[in-house]
């Protein structure tokens, strides 16, 4: 019943056309609670493959970041998705691994982008989860190549929201809250 899209945003408008801001410093990052992208590691060309990284401020913007068509997918949205994959899934857990088995059905199988073993990739939900990393909180960049986490637009408390995190050595598939400021890749559902 859902349609997601097959790679990562890599919009630097949201929808109604309005910029959104980029090229934040890191005390920058760490401090806004306005809607920013940035490219891991501040290179273009790691947006190019992975999709630019949104702090959670953007996906929750009233203005869009989906295109026309398109949302930010809510927490339950997800997790319909991994009980698709999985019907043993545990969607109920929050900071934990959800399914032993959806990561590896999510992630881009072989080794030209995800670091070895790339455990259990498969990919045979043709969700094709690329490891595009993160920035902290301070900033700072962290794991291009060995984790996929993605944005989900349901909030956890004023502070934090909902996330789904794959990893190379993994076939699990994350559910986890972390900081609003964090900058986690985003996909989107159709309407």
């Amino acid at each position: 019943t859902q349609e997601w899209m097959q790679e990562n945003l890599k919009t630097t408008r949201y929808k109604n056309g309005a910029p959104i801001p980029s090229n934040l410093t890191d005390v920058q990052w760490g401090a806004t609670t306005s809607g920013a992208c940035a490219d891991y590691g501040n290179d273009p060309a790691n947006s190019a493959v992975y999709g630019k990284l949104y702090n959670w401020y953007a996906v929750a913007d009233p203005q869009g970041l989906c295109p026309t068509g398109w949302h930010e997918p809510e927490d339950w949205e997800w997790n319909i998705l991994v009980k698709a994959i999985d019907p043993n899934a545990d969607t109920t857990c929050i900071g934990c691994n959800q399914s032993s088995l959806a990561g590896g059905a999510m992630k881009e199988i072989g080794l030209a982008h995800w670091a070895s073993p790339n455990t259990g990739a498969t990919n045979s939900s043709g969700f094709t989860g690329l490891p595009g990393g993160y920035r902290y909180f301070n900033g700072s960049y962290y794991g291009v190549g060995n984790i996929g986490c993605w944005w989900g637009a349901t909030q956890y408390s004023s502070s934090e929201a909902y996330f789904r995190g794959l990893y190379y050595d993994f076939s699990v598939v994350y559910s986890y809250n972390y900081a609003k400021t964090y900058g986690f890749s985003v996909r989107c559902v159709r309407d």
